[in-house]
């Protein structure tokens, strides 16, 4: 893979699974770590659904793809701090599913690595799947789905109940329908490829602030207890209204009690809509890694990943702290010169529209298609406010080489240049709007400059000697339409054109937090 001078990404890792659920009694001999401010920004830009683990002396964290791909991210620390992308646990998709690929659950046990995870099955609807590996970093192999119920189930947690006997823990998504959201728990067979017995109703969303769903269910053992941290309420979009419970059970299958002044997490001034997440025990204190919005970036940053410390009380609930004003943005660039041999690891791109690319001799090519956005590929951002640059070759006659702006195939904003023209270009909900063009003339390089302002403030450039830009197109383009509901925009390169036609790009720079 090329190495790419990283954006100031960072990371946290907990025990999702078996080294979860078992932990120091409160106030025992356990040595204390100095602790995690909380909450701390932990993994900037668009991260939902973060679940980490322990794995030997590493950690390892995976979180919420959907629609982009590769899906689910396979990032590893040495420090709970710094992370590094090391992979993907699918970068192609199983034969069952299609797309949707939600709340991956990081779960290592006995030398194998387990990733659950929720997709939408062909001709069906969302399911929970396994895939396991032998080591972190995979390869993956695909197990299937483990329960499609027909109003849809997804957020599969596993657990050993209090005779370890192994579980899946899973949510009925009843609220896509109109009814009410069950979380299950159906024992599971040691080789993870099917559910055995009858499957048992934990609790469901039956309390005013939950609204119309409970979800993201993580558990962690204790004492005399099971907890359940669970979501409720609307996960996603400008209008969410999120936050974090907490359940308790002495046994796995219940009866479980909801906490009376739930919900235990909710909006602050900084951050809004906090939940789903896994608990994670380390040098004696308890945190909670989860997803939030800032209340700067919003939805263009998407859900962020946040840590948090709690601590076991002594009436036998859980008590999340406030130590600290976390940064809600993070400032810092990455450039790709495009010198490896394959595409880096930074890169996404949309499940319905894998890209032909060709990395070779410092330079990107990128085959064209001839409709929507074309063909693309994007990368995450981590500030409402930021710079993207590329450098293209003009071919005549070449694809329309370009920089965009993109929430998905239909919703775009981006300028592209083709032979002696430049021009910027508005996609909505599928039709096309062109909002300006500039000729240029014959020249052998143009440089491309999308400038973004609170996410949604979008203007472009372009120059001909890399250091002189001129404006063109609007100068302040809305695209507040652009984010899909339940994820981040991507800044990234366009190739449009007919079949067989190429864009040339010879790098592409990211400056954030401007």
């Amino acid at each position: 893979m090329i190495t790419v001078r990283k954006l100031l990404h960072y990371g946290v890792a907990c025990f999702a699974f078996l080294t979860c659920k078992s932990s120091a009694p409160t106030g025992g001999s356990s040595p204390k770590s100095t602790p995690i401010p909380s909450p701390t920004l932990v993994l900037a830009g668009d991260y939902p659904d973060p679940s980490v683990a322990r794995i030997g002396k590493a950690y390892w964290a995976t979180a919420t793809s959907s629609n982009w791909f590769p899906a689910f991210p396979l990032l590893k620390s040495t420090d709970l701090i710094h992370w590094e992308t090391k992979g993907f646990v699918f970068e192609k998709k199983p034969d069952w599913a299609d797309f949707y690929f939600w709340a991956p659950e990081i779960a290592p046990e006995k030398g194998k690595v387990y990733i659950y995870y929720t997709a939408h099955k062909k001709d069906g609807n969302l399911c929970v799947g396994v895939a396991s590996a032998s080591k972190p970093e995979g390869p993956y192999r695909d197990h299937g789905p483990l329960v499609c119920q027909t109003d849809g189930s997804i957020d599969g947690f596993p657990m050993r109940d209090e005779n370890g006997k192994l579980y899946l823990v899973w949510k009925e998504d009843g609220n896509s329908v109109g009814r009410p959201t069950p979380i299950w728990a159906q024992a599971l067979n040691e080789e993870r490829t099917a559910l055995v017995g009858e499957k048992r109703e934990l609790f469901r969303n039956d309390a005013p602030w939950e609204a119309n769903l409970v979800e993201g269910v993580s558990m962690i053992r204790q004492g005399d207890y099971f907890y359940a941290i669970y979501a409720a309420a609307g996960c996603c979009g400008s209008a969410c209204t999120y936050g974090t419970g907490i359940a308790r059970a002495k046994s796995l299958l219940g009866p479980w009690e909801k906490y009376r002044q739930n919900p235990v997490l909710a909006a602050e001034p900084s951050w809004k809509c906090p939940g789903h997440g896994t608990p994670i025990e380390k040098d004696g204190r308890h945190y909670f890694l989860y997803h939030a919005y800032s209340q700067q970036g919003g939805v263009f940053v998407g859900r962020q990943a946040l840590l948090r410390e709690f601590r076991f009380t002594n009436d036998g609930w859980i008590a999340f702290e406030r130590t600290a004003n976390p940064a809600t943005s993070v400032a810092g660039s990455t450039k790709d010169d495009f010198n490896g041999s394959a595409l880096s690891t930074a890169w996404n791109w949309s499940v319905f529209r894998p890209p032909v690319v060709q990395v070779r001799q410092g330079q990107l090519q990128l085959t064209a298609r001839p409709d929507h956005v074309g063909a693309y590929i994007g990368h995450r951002t981590i500030s409402p406010n930021y710079t993207a640059r590329t450098t293209v070759t003009p071919e005549q006659p070449g694809a329309w080489a370009g920089l965009a702006v993109i929430g998905d195939d239909e919703n775009a904003v981006g300028v592209a240049v083709q032979g002696g023209q430049v021009r910027v270009w508005k996609l909505e909900k599928g039709k096309e709007q062109a909002l300006g063009t500039a000729q240029i003339g014959k020249v052998p390089r143009v440089t491309l400059l999308a400038k973004v302002q609170n996410g949604s403030g979008i203007s472009f450039s372009y120059s001909t000697d890399g250091s002189s830009f001129v404006p063109v197109g609007e100068r302040a383009i809305d695209g507040s339409y652009l984010p899909p509901w339940d994820r981040a925009l991507r800044v990234g390169l366009t190739a449009k054109g007919t079949t067989g036609q190429t864009a040339q790009f010879d790098d592409f720079t990211l400056n954030s937090g401007l």
